[in-house]
């Protein structure tokens, strides 16, 4: 997992100290390089305590290896963008609209990337398992998350799969103490703490559902309540409205959800594909 990463999905849960000091370098990554542990104390107006606590927080033992890792990241970064003809994070008044589309495109596929290298086989092939073996699927998230359940029920409907996404928090929590076994939960939730989405899970699971998360926060409550939890790696641009980056990075492990069940009944996927096209092509004149 990358640092940036890291920080991205840590700085919701940290205290306020120290929340502090992830926004600063989330915003400007170089800083931790460019200054001391004292100027970045005085930067983020906290303690140099606060500046080794948070280094902690984030898995190193102090600033300095901090400081080593960040540089080496950043470099090999500068030269993946540059060859792309984009490097920097943050789009900026002075951008034009090519160097910000730029920004915007590096920022997505260095999500997809991330989120793939560091993917957990074992639990996706679990996640994968449950799914294929239910015969009713629940589909919850809020906001730009409700779009990704939607494009997994979308695409698992297509192939003959029972999805449902539930749209209202009451209706969701309702779903799943219905007792209509075998069933899969899958709540997504980019911060993993959006309560209505954590207590759906979690009723899922008390009411003998399996229950899997998409979330980039692995100390998060939505991943605690999950028995299959597949995370993001994401490092949203601050200039948005809604998700965007972390959608494109949800939606990259829908995909592979969808792949892995279809490829259990190869012959039954392609033939439900075939069938589906054919009927909504006359829709299409």
């Amino acid at each position: 997992m990358s640092i940036q990463s890291t920080i991205e999905a840590a700085a919701s849960t940290l205290p306020p100290s120290l929340a502090r000091i992830a926004t600063v370098v989330r915003e400007n990554p170089s800083i931790v390089i460019d200054k001391t542990i004292n100027e970045l104390a005085e930067e983020c107006q906290t303690s140099v305590a606060s500046v080794v606590r948070f280094c902690r927080a984030i898995g190193f033992s102090g600033y300095a290896p901090l400081r080593m890792a960040l540089a080496t990241e950043l470099g090999k970064e500068a030269a993946q963008f540059s060859a792309r003809g984009a490097f920097g994070s943050e789009i900026s008044d002075e951008d034009t609209l090519q160097e910000a589309v730029s920004k915007l495109a590096a920022l997505e596929l260095l999500a997809i990337e991330e989120t793939v290298a560091q993917l957990d086989f074992d639990v996706l092939e679990a996640a994968i398992d449950a799914i294929d073996g239910a015969d009713r699927i629940l589909l919850y998230g809020i906001g730009a998350s409700q779009f990704v359940a939607e494009d997994l029920a979308h695409k698992l409907l297509r192939v003959g799969r029972n999805a449902h996404v539930l749209a209202d928090p009451h209706e969701a929590v309702a779903a799943t103490v219905l007792h209509a076994a075998p069933t899969v939960a899958i709540g997504f939730s980019h911060a993993g703490s959006t309560i209505e989405t954590v207590r759906f899970l979690e009723t899922a699971r008390a009411n003998g559902a399996a229950t899997v998360a998409v979330t980039s926060a692995k100390d998060s409550p939505l991943a605690h309540a999950a028995d299959h939890a597949l995370f993001t790696e994401v490092r949203e641009s601050a200039f948005r409205a809604g998700a965007m980056v972390s959608r494109i990075a949800q939606l990259t492990l829908v995909d592979c959800l969808f792949i892995g069940v279809a490829k259990r009944r190869y012959a039954e996927t392609v033939d439900a594909l075939r069938r589906t096209r054919q009927a909504t092509h006359a829709l299409r004149d």
